[in-house]
């Protein structure tokens, strides 16, 4: 009886072991945000409260156009350091990933990376040195973005050569897997310039840890003749929604779990045509206030405090607007963002991030996702 009781032990030991090799552990949520650069002087790391976040981007680092290799700066050197130590040895420590290219970045030379072997196997060993050198936990590329479908296919071939390069890497070294993220298109299929092309579901399926969907920019001022909200979750007069770029990228077989939604900390600014018009769709003559038409959330918030501007939270999309004189301003307030949240927890996605972590005031956006992030 004894020899029994054991040999059913060893039996259910091997088991669960067994078991436990083949599993895929689940999935923790990410509650991400991007650090870009230029805030060395007046955002560093240290003044991110860090209780709101489980990831961190460091952006940007760009490749060198002769070699491919990723280019660090003496300031650059500087801040990795500071900002994986600040992060990473603070009260709430998050996990940092090193983000490179950019909406700012230079598409033709990321192009001309994914194209030859050659060019992917410098970029991708460079991308791990840099992230290990430094103390990354992950790698993120944000290409904005393939030009043509072809450059997409490539993209597919990058990003399957990465994945085995990291996970050797790991295996030689006996550290745990880099992470490996990419910012894409807020859908599936990018029609922009007239030139239809479809990211590449399948590698992106098996390579990236997850994707960020850069669900905002639907409206701006490269359209100054109405107003938008720029980041809808619905919207009942176009297919251009975050709700039906979302949808895409499921259709395309891309795991609700490898997908992260993105949100705005900021604006976009119309100059209305008459101020007494000053719904979404109203309409507009130039761009607004700001920087060119953009606001930060927290220059938002002194705005419309300073000028007792009118504050809306419009349903049908699930965005905020507010409204003085002639100046109009779509945006996402508290409301609209804890309602997205919402929704992305029903559609079962692995979580959302901002861009960018300095554009909140007084962290009431970022506030707005401080409960439990349980997928359904």
């Amino acid at each position: 009886m004894r020899d029994v009781f054991f040999a059913l032990l060893l039996w259910v030991a091997v088991a669960v072991a067994v078991a436990g090799a083949g599993a895929r552990p689940a999935a923790s949520a990410v509650k991400g945000a991007y650090w870009p650069t230029w805030l060395t002087s007046t955002f560093p790391p240290s003044s991110i409260d860090t209780s709101y976040f489980t990831h961190l981007y460091y952006a940007f680092l760009q490749p060198d156009p002769a070699t491919f290799r990723l280019t660090v700066t003496e300031s650059d050197d500087i801040w990795m350091y500071k900002f994986n130590s600040d992060l990473h040895h603070c009260r709430n420590p998050v996990r940092t990933v090193l983000s490179m290219g950019g909406g700012g970045s230079n598409g033709t030379l990321f192009a001309l990376i994914a194209a030859s072997p050659s060019n992917r196997c410098d970029f991708i060993e460079s991308t791990i040195a840099t992230a290990r050198k430094y103390g990354f936990d992950g790698i993120d590329l944000d290409w904005e973005y393939p030009a043509d479908q072809k450059e997409m296919d490539d993209l597919g071939l990058l990003l399957d050569e990465w994945r085995v390069a990291i996970e050797k890497e790991a295996r030689a070294t006996g550290r745990p897997r880099l992470l490996l993220t990419a910012a894409v298109y807020y859908s599936v299929v990018n029609p922009m310039d007239g030139i239809t092309r479809t990211f590449p579901a399948g590698s992106i399926s098996r390579n990236l840890d997850w994707i960020n969907a850069m669900c905002f920019d639907y409206r701006g001022g490269w359209n100054t003749t109405v107003t938008g909200a720029h980041a809808a979750l619905y919207d009942p007069g176009s297919d251009i929604s975050t709700s039906k770029g979302i949808a895409s990228w499921v259709d395309a077989g891309v795991p609700r779990e490898k997908i992260v939604m993105g949100l705005p900390l900021f604006g976009h600014t119309w100059k209305l045509k008459d101020p007494r018009v000053n719904g979404i769709g109203a309409p507009a003559v130039s761009v607004g206030p700001g920087d060119e038409g953009t606001m930060s959330f927290a220059e938002i918030v002194d705005f419309n405090k300073e000028n007792g501007a009118s504050v809306v939270y419009d349903k049908a999309t699930v965005s905020t607007y507010s409204y003085v004189g002639a100046s109009w301003i779509g945006y996402d307030g508290p409301k609209s963002v804890r309602k997205k949240i919402k929704f992305a927890r029903a559609q079962s996605l692995r979580g959302y991030f901002f861009w960018a972590v300095a554009g909140d005031k007084e962290w009431k956006i970022s506030r707005q996702g401080n409960t439990p992030y349980q997928r359904t």
